[in-house]
C-alpha cells in the first residue's frame, strides 16, 4: 500500500478556481493549515470590509523609494529608514509611520479610548483607573503613604506580582527602587542612620560642634 500523499491543491470558494495551497495564506486554527478563501479574495474581502468601516483606501507612494529610504502615509514624506522605530511584528521590522508620525498617533489614539495619556498608563501598568488612582489617596488622606508629602502622583507596585501597594510621592517611591525593595537593606540603611546621625557636642563654653558617632571628633587647634 502506497504512503498517503496530502493534496497540495485547494479551491477558493469565491472565485470557484482551484490553486496550489501557497496561494492560500497560513491558519492554524483550520485543519489544512491554510486560509478559507484564497490570497487574492482574502485581499478583495478585507478592503470591501474596510471601507463599509469607514476605513479610507491605504496610501500608495507615488515614487520609487531608494534603497535605505522608506515612504510614511501619514506625512507622505520619504525619510531614512533611522526615522522609523523598530517593530518585530512587521515584515520590514520597521513601523509604517515614521517616528514624529507614530507619536502623534499614539497620543491621539490615547486620547480618544482613553482620555488622555495618565489614563492609558495606569490602565495599561497598573490595571487601574484614574478614579481607582483618586480613591486609593483619599484612603490614604491625601498625603504619601510614607513621608507624608501632599499630592503624591506615583504608583508603588509589588515588582514580583505587580499588585499596587499605595501612592507615594517622587521621592519615596524612587527610594524603594533603589533599594529593590529589599527590607534587609532597609533596615541597616535605617540602623545606619541611627548611628552616624550627627549630634551637638559641647566643645567650648558655648561652642558646639556637629559630631557623627563614626567619625572622630576633630579637635579645635585651642583645644
Amino acid at each position: 500500500m502506497s504512503d498517503f500523499v496530502p493534496d497540495t491543491w485547494k479551491s477558493c470558494p469565491q472565485c470557484d478556481r482551484r490553486l496550489p495551497l501557497t496561494d492560500f495564506y497560513n491558519n492554524k486554527s483550520r485543519k489544512d493549515g491554510r486560509s478559507f478563501y484564497c490570497r487574492s479574495c482574502t485581499r478583495s474581502r478585507l478592503e470591501v470590509d474596510r471601507r463599509k468601516r469607514g476605513v479610507a483606501p491605504a496610501k500608495r507612494p507615488a515614487v520609487a523609494i531608494p534603497e535605505g529610504m522608506k515612504w510614511c502615509p501619514q506625512c507622505e514624506e520619504v525619510k531614512p529608514k533611522d526615522d522609523f522605530a523598530r517593530a518585530k511584528a512587521k515584515a520590514s521590522g520597521l513601523h509604517s509611520y515614521c517616528l514624529p508620525c507614530h507619536n502623534k498617533r499614539s497620543a491621539e489614539a490615547k486620547h480618544r479610548l482613553y482620555g488622555g495619556n495618565r489614563e492609558y498608563h495606569l490602565r495599561r501598568r497598573y490595571g487601574m483607573t484614574q478614579e481607582d488612582f483618586e480613591t486609593r489617596l483619599a484612603w490614604q488622606g491625601g498625603v504619601c503613604a510614607i513621608c507624608g508629602a501632599p499630592d503624591p502622583e506615583h504608583v508603588d507596585h509589588d515588582h514580583e506580582f505587580g499588585n499596587v501597594r499605595g501612592i507615594l510621592c517622587f521621592n519615596c517611591n524612587g527610594g524603594l527602587g533603589q533599594f529593590k525593595d529589599n527590607e534587609q537593606s532597609l533596615a541597616r540603611a535605617i540602623e545606619y542612620l541611627k548611628e552616624t546621625a550627627c549630634q551637638l557636642v559641647l566643645v567650648h563654653p558655648g561652642v558646639y560642634q556637629l559630631v557623627s558617632p563614626r567619625r572622630e571628633r576633630r579637635l579645635s587647634r585651642t583645644s
